[in-house]
């Protein structure tokens, strides 16, 4: 059997979407009487159309749906006819709610994007329309939908037309289907209206019933991504994973990738049953012949026609998350089956949704649009989204609270960075090392601006010089002097100016110093990147403590006095947020220690 087509219906709010699509399962006999009760019932206390009973609310499953007359969730419903069998998204209007309408479009063939008649093309229908055709919907129909309150008119129906072409064109959507119906009397939907004469194509079913969707990875080679490695006893290894491309059958020649070892398909498995062979779509077991080293997250291909691995990226992105992306910060990135470490190296534009036009951006806010340089923490295999959505389509986890923050599609390896190889010579950080005769190690002070990182820095320094030790002191002010001179105050520089700082530490840890680190470094993630780049011995987080109102209290070059005049911008503590270390290696409280005695407990913790 055919698999289903899936669809997602989007638009802007109050467009009608739950009407229209509770209007096509009604008509199709895909309700049950039960179900019919309860809308009834529900009509009468929710419904917004008076004595009739409001189908909208066959979707609409949450309280506050219903209560609010809009769609929050993303209603998934299936359903089927004589002709084809369909698995329809419902997606949220609001634009708080467009990672939902983003998640039913990510998996989704075609998109019916509703237009109220008496409003036309509205930011959020421009906004949702590339947001499906970034996520790979290739078939559009435009739905104009409340006819029936312009009169029916052709001619205000054409200009909608008109204007949605234009943006499908500048998009590059090739195929636009577009129809007059009215959601709520079921015209054009399920069957031919007369009130529409000037209208001779298919209703709404029909367009649905027979458009041809191909999967973009027809004729593709055989690519499955390892999920899981199973090994119930020493007998027996099998690799798991779904089929998304090509077939597979024993005897066949694979490559594993990254890693680029081959090895021959012995048996699939599928369930307790073994197969003669594997087609895209099918959740199977291979074993291989000679046992290689295979992992979750590396992809089983096609021998002869290996899958690209690199580490940079040029990538579409939609941001989702209260707080900006950021370039530098790091994050979690999730490609198929493989999870790494991610950083944005560069926002090359932010998109307008209404125009396309490509905007310079130094971060995207929630729901914005864009094109960035993404790098990875290794390699990856991958395919370009336009080739594969599966080994192409990723989410950005943020590394903090798990929340999914990003999703967005690979468009191509950067290569010249790919080209980039780490020269290893002769002279290694262990032989510095050896004629310092000394541990290297980065020590990061953190800690509001006047809770004493400086002092206690400098004493700490002069107390391991006395000892003979090789030091280097980093100290954020001094810092700015130079190497950073060209950042500012904004959460994105702060960010890169953490970045520089824990490259040069790291380098002068190679060089063999004890490199003392003195930086607000009021982000938790940045302070996590920066112990990243060393051995887990060879960094210590040592967090100066001291409360806002005893650094303003100190405040030796009056910036807190400043910033709460609002002479100061972004000053930590008063409009910036500080983020204390969960678990320091070293916890020194300024207000209750004198420097001498923090020194002691840091040279003891050294010792």
């Amino acid at each position: 059997m055919d698999p289903p087509l899936r669809f997602v219906l989007c638009g802007s709010v109050d467009d009608g979407k739950s009407t229209l699509i509770g209007r096509i399962l009604h008509d199709c006999g895909q309700v049950f009487a039960d179900q019919m009760e309860g809308v009834e019932e529900d009509s009468r206390r929710y419904g917004t159309q008076g004595d009739a009973t409001d189908l909208a609310l066959l979707l609409d499953g949450l309280k506050d749906e219903r209560q609010q007359g809009i769609t929050i969730d993303v209603a998934h419903r299936g359903f089927a006819t004589a002709r084809r069998r369909f698995i329809v998204a419902d997606a949220p209007g609001h634009e708080q709610y467009t990672r939902n309408m983003a998640t039913g479009a990510s998996t989704a063939r075609l998109a019916v994007v509703l237009a109220d008649a008496r409003k036309g093309i509205l930011p959020q229908t421009a906004r949702h329309t590339r947001i499906a055709a970034m996520f790979g919907v290739g078939h559009f129909v435009l739905a104009v939908n409340k006819m029936d309150l312009v009169g029916w008119d052709h001619d205000a129906f054409e200009s909608i037309v008109s204007g949605y072409r234009t943006l499908a064109e500048e998009i590059g959507i090739p195929d636009v289907a577009t129809i007059p119906v009215c959601a709520l009397t079921g015209d054009n939907l399920t069957r031919s209206s007369g009130r529409t004469p000037w209208y001779t194509g298919p209703t709404l079913l029909e367009h649905l019933e027979a458009v041809a969707v191909e999967p973009r990875t027809a004729g593709q080679p055989f690519r499955m991504p390892v999920q899981y490695v199973n090994r119930p006893d020493a007998g027996f290894r099998g690799y798991c994973g779904r089929v998304v491309s090509g077939t597979v059958k024993p005897g066949d020649r694979v490559r594993i990738s990254p890693a680029g070892t081959t090895a021959t398909v012995e048996s699939i498995m599928a369930w307790q049953d073994t197969r003669a062979r594997a087609k895209r779509g099918d959740s199977i077991t291979l074993t291989l012949r000679p046992d290689v080293d295979v992992t979750r997250g590396d992809v089983i291909v096609d021998a002869d026609r290996p899958l690209e691995v690199a580490d940079q990226f040029q990538a579409k992105i939609l941001w989702m998350d209260d707080a900006p992306l950021t370039v530098g910060r790091r994050y979690r990135l999730k490609l198929h089956t493989r999870e790494v470490e991610a950083t944005v190296t560069r926002i090359r534009h932010r998109i307008d949704v209404s125009d396309g036009s490509q905007l310079a951006a130094p971060h995207l806010g929630i729901n914005d649009l864009g094109v960035v340089n993404l790098a990875t923490s290794r390699p990856v295999p991958f395919a370009p989204f336009d080739e594969s959505r599966e080994l192409g389509g990723f989410i950005l986890i943020d590394r903090a609270t798990n929340a999914t923050v990003g999703a967005g599609t690979l468009t191509f390896a950067l290569m010249r960075a790919a080209n980039l190889k780490w020269q290893d010579f002769d002279v290694d950080g262990e032989v510095r090392a050896e004629l310092k005769r000394q541990r290297p190690r980065c020590l990061w002070l953190t800690g509001l601006s006047a809770s004493g990182k400086s002092t206690i820095a400098n004493l700490l320094e002069r107390q391991l010089v006395t000892e003979g030790r090789h030091t280097y002191l980093l100290d954020g002010d001094n810092v700015r002097h130079g190497l950073n001179r060209d950042l500012g105050f904004t959460e994105a520089d702060r960010v890169e100016n953490i970045r520089r700082v824990a490259e040069v530490a790291r380098l002068m840890v190679d060089a063999g110093l004890i490199v003392i680190v003195s930086f607000i470094s009021p982000f938790r993630s940045e302070r996590d990147f920066a112990r990243s780049l060393f051995e887990p011995d060879d960094f210590m987080e040592i967090f100066v403590d001291a409360s806002v109102e005893a650094c303003a209290a100190r405040d030796p070059k009056g910036l807190y006095a400043k910033a709460k005049r609002g002479e100061i911008r972004n000053f930590t503590g008063i409009d910036s947020p500080y983020e204390p270390p969960e678990r320091p290696d070293v916890h020194l409280d300024t207000e209750g220690l004198s420097p001498e005695e923090c020194v002691e407990i840091v040279m003891r913790r050294l010792a």
